[in-house]
């Protein structure tokens, strides 16, 4: 996992809003994600979670910007989004324009990784049965 000062020192590039919203849904993907990895991508500049290093098994990713911040979510087409927060015509992902700390501290955030979880889930049960 990535560490405090690790995380503070890459989000440092950004401005105040940026840094601190991204402080924010750390901790919201920290506490909703069980068990989850946490790796800096200093290239892509951007902090993924993950249950593992194969790309299928990522679930999202923080994704720091000059212009804000952004919740991408692998398979994100596939994620039940009841609020309509994912935006993207990408044909596998999607993501959250991340506008406040009260939109990260939503139910509606909170619901959407839940169901982030299921997607992967399914997936890997998917694979298992495929062995």
């Amino acid at each position: 996992m990535a560490t405090n000062n690790n995380i503070d020192n890459f989000l440092s590039q950004y401005d105040e809003a940026v840094f601190k919203n991204a402080l924010i849904l750390r901790e919201v993907l920290l506490k909703n994600l069980p068990d989850i990895i946490e790796q800096i991508d200093l290239s892509a500049k951007m902090i993924a979670y993950c249950y593992g290093q194969k790309y299928a098994e990522l679930i999202c990713v923080i994704i720091p910007s000059k212009k804000g911040l952004k919740l991408g979510f692998n398979r994100g087409v596939e994620i039940d989004d009841p609020d309509n927060l994912l935006e993207g015509t990408g044909k596998i992902s999607r993501y959250v324009q991340i506008k406040s700390s009260e939109q990260i501290k939503s139910l509606s955030l909170k619901k959407l990784l839940a169901n982030a979880i299921t997607v992967y889930k399914q997936e890997q049960l998917k694979k298992m049965k495929q062995e």
